[in-house]
């Protein structure tokens, strides 16, 4: 069966460098000389090298202790902008930095030493707004910053190794912003793209965004492109919006075959591990969209939602097409989050895995696959094999527009079964957006996560978090099913709005948000696959998470400290209130906070007696003035709940999901 690709994965381009694997072995799975992130161990079958990959979807820390390890190479993306509103640009691709022997963007090598190294993984740059909506101008958000540096580290110093966010596209009449890659640029005025590689580093960061276009340079009105990190983004031209600019490959977290998820897709070579494209421009009615970067970047919109960048890779959001559906449909996507990959020479060899998909590591006599991304996990041992899996779908965006609910987490299946020779699916949702204040918007849920094919288990992603409303009442609304259910929204009249119900055996429901009638207006917390989503008056904390099974507490695939949690799952409860496993790690699918008047819910804590948070990488929800967090990637957590300005306070996004797969090595 072929591998299915995300729905908000957009499609990718070349460069192959590396290690290319049909049937991954190697091992190392007792070597313990390096901690954190996902791990992949494999042989590059070319110099018949064996490597260990540390591959961080979310923040953390890189922490080497075998003094033998004296070199690393790196791969270091931010995250891509966002798309900007009405006939936009698309949002450039994050800043891409490397030093993979061979490659046309390497840089020098990077000596390491024992001790800790932070890695900072930059969050997508929010899409824009709609430009019907009081018709005003949004451009898309600017990616985060991701980096690489050893903890302390003076600057400057070539051991910090920074990746800056793509620009976001440009809205009505607006140029597009400068970053990693430059944005595209906006129709109206036929707008310059942004400056890419800003600031300026030697190989480059990345490229250009391109230029839109307006009646005068063509028969109708488009969008210019988004720069990526292999090429500029298209100018538009005539009847076409501009394409976004392809980014590049890099080999570095393991074979590159169409199974591992790691990276973006490029269907034509059928390979992993492309990264950085950017978002393509939107377009009016007559127009042709520009479609989005090799490299994760969204394809632009066309009277319809523009496409998000695929997560984990850096790519630009698609830019917003015309409004004259008044469908509130103008406004750009969201880009994709960044990723960091460290790699060293694996000293030691154990193990072969019989099978393919995912990264692979070894730990307690199993073999493990991870899927951070969708991908296809294959039996190749000739007979049926016995394996224990986790599935875990994306969690739910928080709700926006003043008070919102915390969105709910994805839903969490474990269980042990026997898996045929037959190609099985692997699909890993993506994670809800946030409620956008400005259109009355609320998160929307999670994508799916499951395993499909010859195994069927479906899991559905986490419900969204209510909007609410403070005036006029009542208008907030109820919590969104899923998995976990997302928290209602508060509003001063009317309510209480309910949380969301959550499907039986993935997880726990929202709870509700409250309504006084005056002041001190809560919003619930989302569910979690621990517990449910507090109610508004505590304030509305998030549901507790729950801690993945012993098969998978690898050692060496440790969370960073809190709050930059990083590898699988992210920091959970002490010992003091949660009996047995290993506390503090490993921890996913917590409830996203819900947004407050004056104080609000924090993500992941539960119902007492389990006080404490954030855990498992959950959003927090806002109080009046501040901003809800969005859920780390890989957990499949919830997304804060906003509060306060309309056009500053969204919610929070979603968490992506996990999928892990384990059997006797």
């Amino acid at each position: 069966m072929a591998p299915i690709v995300t729905s908000l994965a957009s499609i990718v381009k070349q460069f192959g460098i590396g290690a290319v694997l049909a049937t991954p072995s190697g091992g190392g799975g007792g070597y313990t000389g390096a901690s954190g992130g996902v791990i992949s161990d494999y042989l590059d079958p070319g110099p018949g090298i064996r490597y260990r990959a540390h591959i961080f979807t979310s923040s953390g820390t890189f922490t080497v202790t075998d003094p033998t390890i004296t070199s690393v190479q790196y791969l270091v993306v931010a995250g891509g902008g966002g798309g900007g509103n009405n006939m936009a640009g698309g949002g450039g691709a994050g800043g891409l930095r490397t030093n993979l022997p061979g490659h046309p963007l390497a840089g020098s090598s990077y000596s390491i030493s024992p001790g800790p190294y932070t890695v900072t993984v930059g969050a997508a740059g929010a899409g824009s707004a709609p430009y019907n909506v009081g018709n005003a101008a949004y451009p898309g958000g600017d990616g985060g910053t991701s980096n690489f540096y050893p903890t302390p580290v003076s600057f400057p110093s070539p051991t910090y190794i920074r990746a800056d966010g793509g620009g976001g596209g440009g809205g009505q009449a607006q140029v597009g912003r400068s970053g990693g890659s430059g944005g595209g640029g906006n129709h109206s005025g036929a707008r310059a793209g942004g400056t890419g590689n800003s600031p300026p580093y030697s190989p480059p960061q990345g490229s250009n965004g391109g230029a839109g276009a307006e009646p005068g340079t063509g028969p109708t009105t488009c969008g210019g492109g988004g720069g990526g990190a292999g090429s500029s983004g298209t100018n538009a031209s005539g009847n076409v919006a501009g394409p976004g600019g392809a980014g590049v490959q890099v080999a570095i977290a393991g074979p590159v075959s169409a199974t591992t998820g790691v990276g973006a897709l490029n269907p034509g070579p059928g390979q992993y591990q492309w990264f950085a494209g950017g978002g393509g421009g939107g377009a009016g009615n007559s127009a042709t969209v520009g479609s989005g970067g090799i490299g994760g970047g969204g394809a632009g919109g066309k009277q319809g939602l523009a496409i998000v960048g695929t997560q984990g890779t850096g790519g630009g959001g698609g830019g917003g097409c015309w409004e004259s559906d008044a469908k509130n449909t103008d406004g750009g996507s969201a880009g994709g989050s960044g990723i960091v990959v460290v790699r060293y020479v694996l000293p030691a060899s154990s193990g072969t895995a019989k099978a393919t998909g995912g990264v692979i590591s070894f730990y307690g006599g199993k073999t493990i696959h991870t899927f951070v991304n969708s991908g296809t996990f294959t039996n190749t041992s000739g007979s049926p094999l016995s394996i224990e899996y986790v599935v875990v779908a994306g969690g739910g965006g928080g709700g926006g527009r003043n008070v919102g609910g915390g969105g709910g987490a994805g839903g969490y299946i474990t269980s042990l079964t026997t898996c045929p020779t037959s190609p099985v699916t692997v699909t890993v949702g993506a994670g809800g957006v946030g409620g956008i204040s400005p259109i009355n918007a609320n998160g929307t849920q999670g994508g799916p996560g499951g395993l499909s094919g010859s195994l069927s288990v479906p899991v559905t992603g986490g419900g969204y978090g209510g909007r609410g409303v403070q005036s006029p009442p009542p208008n907030a609304q109820p919590g969104g099913p899923g998995g976990s259910g997302g928290g209602g929204g508060g509003d001063d009249g009317g309510g209480p709005y309910t949380g969301g119900p959550a499907v039986s055996g993935q997880g726990f429901a929202g709870g509700f948000g409250t309504s006084p009638g005056g002041g001190g207006v809560n919003a619930g917390g989302g569910g979690g696959a621990g517990g449910a989503g507090q109610p508004g008056p505590t304030p509305g904390n998030g549901g507790l998470g729950i801690q993945l099974p012993a098969t998978f507490h690898n050692p060496v695939s440790l969370p960073g400290p809190a709050p930059a949690p990083g590898g699988l799952g992210s920091p959970g409860p002490t010992a003091t209130n949660i009996s047995g496993g290993t506390p503090g790690k490993f921890w996913v699918a917590g409830g996203g906070g819900g947004g407050g008047n004056t104080t609000a819910g924090v993500g992941g804590v539960g119902s007492p007696p389990n006080p404490g948070g954030p855990f498992a990488g959950t959003g927090d929800g806002a109080a009046s003035g501040g901003s809800a967090s969005s859920a780390k990637q890989s957990t499949g957590s919830g997304g804060g709940g906003s509060a306060g300005n309309e056009t500053t306070s969204p919610g929070g996004n979603g968490g992506s999901g996990i999928v892990l797969i384990a059997y006797p090595t």
